[in-house]
């Protein structure tokens, strides 16, 4: 792990498959005119060795994309085949044109049968023109390397993370320093032991309260508290969690709520 150049994490969104505000929603975090409390679907992009790095594509894709103003992409990351992680995929079109290439979408084989039903159009045997073109890498428990589209010297380990979103088995990634779990509220017990001596550890929470497929806050905490990363930052959150800065007024040292555009560093 020591190998690895420092590298840079932007939370492209921070929200829950509704977004916030969430449509028909009057409610002070909905209504907010803070802008860290405009939570577009939940997705992040990594710069590490050379690499531009995305995990996950949901629906604001395109506006995400345009909004940190990212000029191409060696890879994607799903976590899971949920339209709010998975809708915006479409948009990969852009960097096919720019590129002339496929771009490189890892995940497991369950994700990549939903792909080839959400995006048959992208699969058939005779293609529409413009159709984007993805290529598929299946991907488990085991690390692997991706390679730079530009540069083949430049390359970065990932490690996969199991975790479970209810009985839905999902994958976090650690990348470098950083790990990256969302839409969980089950984290297996190996995986622990891979999410040592972080930098920085983002995980999921949607409200105070008990979910059925999400830490509650309390939960994501203790799960914090256990991996011990030198910062922590809380992400998939609904408006039922309150405002970002009433959020962040309730956190303990060094674990912070992320919001859409944030920067960090690990």
């Amino acid at each position: 792990m020591d190998n690895f150049e420092k590298a840079r994490l932007t939370f492209l969104g921070t929200g829950t498959s509704q977004g916030v505000p969430m449509i028909g929603c009057d409610c002070s975090v909905c209504t907010s005119n803070d802008f860290k409390d405009n939570r577009l679907r939940s997705s992040a992009l990594l710069e590490i060795n050379g690499l531009t790095i995305v995990i996950d594509a949901g629906p604001d894709f395109r506006q995400q994309l345009l909004k940190a103003k990212v000029k191409r992409i060696d890879a994607v990351l799903l976590t899971h085949e949920h339209k709010d992680h998975t809708g915006g995929l479409d948009d990969i079109r852009a960097f096919n044109y720019l590129t002339r290439k496929a771009v490189p979408v890892y995940c497991e084989q369950r994700v990549a049968e939903s792909l080839k039903r959400e995006y048959s159009y992208a699969f058939s045997e005779h293609k529409y023109p413009g159709a984007p073109e993805f290529d598929i890498r299946i991907i488990d428990e085991v690390p692997f390397k991706i390679e730079s589209l530009i540069d083949k010297s430049k390359n970065v380990e990932i490690i996969p993370l199991r975790a479970y979103h209810y009985k839905l088995p999902v994958l976090g990634f650690r990348i470098g320093k950083i790990g990256y779990i969302t839409d969980a509220n089950r984290i297996e017990e190996d995986t622990f032991s891979k999410l040592k001596a972080l930098n920085v550890f983002v995980i999921n929470t949607v409200r105070r309260e008990k979910h059925i497929s999400h830490f509650s806050l309390s939960e994501a905490i203790d799960v914090i508290k256990r991996v011990d990363a030198k910062s922590s930052y809380l992400t998939h959150l609904s408006h039922q969690i309150g405002t970002h800065k009433e959020l962040s007024e309730s956190l303990p040292n060094n674990v912070y709520a992320a919001y859409d555009t944030l920067i960090v560093e690990g």
